[in-house]
């Protein structure tokens, strides 16, 4: 079965009609109990999933707290490599940490079109 919900769905409908309708009535050559014994591995791996999902999201929740002192520490050190009078903001350890030099920075600056121009120019 594809669908985990639709197993463990079904699971449960079948066990709860068994018990309510023929508890003492034997299918496929198994008693209810053992039917249920049988089935538990399906439970049981459902238990281990939550408890693993929990984990996963307390550990998601760990390592957001790390990341940011982490990210806090990397600004203190690229703050430094700025203030650095050998390296600066326009040397190569700036680079390579992956920040653009000063002296490659575009301004910013951007010249608007006039109306009824094309790209700035006269027809």
């Amino acid at each position: 079965m594809s669908n985990p919900k639709t197993a463990q769905s079904k699971l449960d409908r079948i066990i709860s009609a068994w018990e309510t309708l023929a508890p003492d009535k034997s299918f496929g050559g198994m008693t209810l109990a053992q039917f249920k014994a049988a089935v538990q591995p399906s439970y049981d791996k459902r238990a281990e999933l939550t408890v693993l999902e929990n984990q996963v999201q307390s550990k998601q929740v760990e390592r957001e707290t790390a990341d940011t002192e982490s990210l806090r520490l990397v600004q203190l050190v690229v703050n430094g490599v700025v203030g650095d009078p050998t390296e600066g903001p326009d040397g190569d350890l700036y680079e390579a940490m992956g920040y653009v030099r000063a002296s490659q920075r575009h301004t910013g600056l951007t010249r608007k079109k006039k109306a009824g121009t094309k790209n700035g120019n006269k027809q």
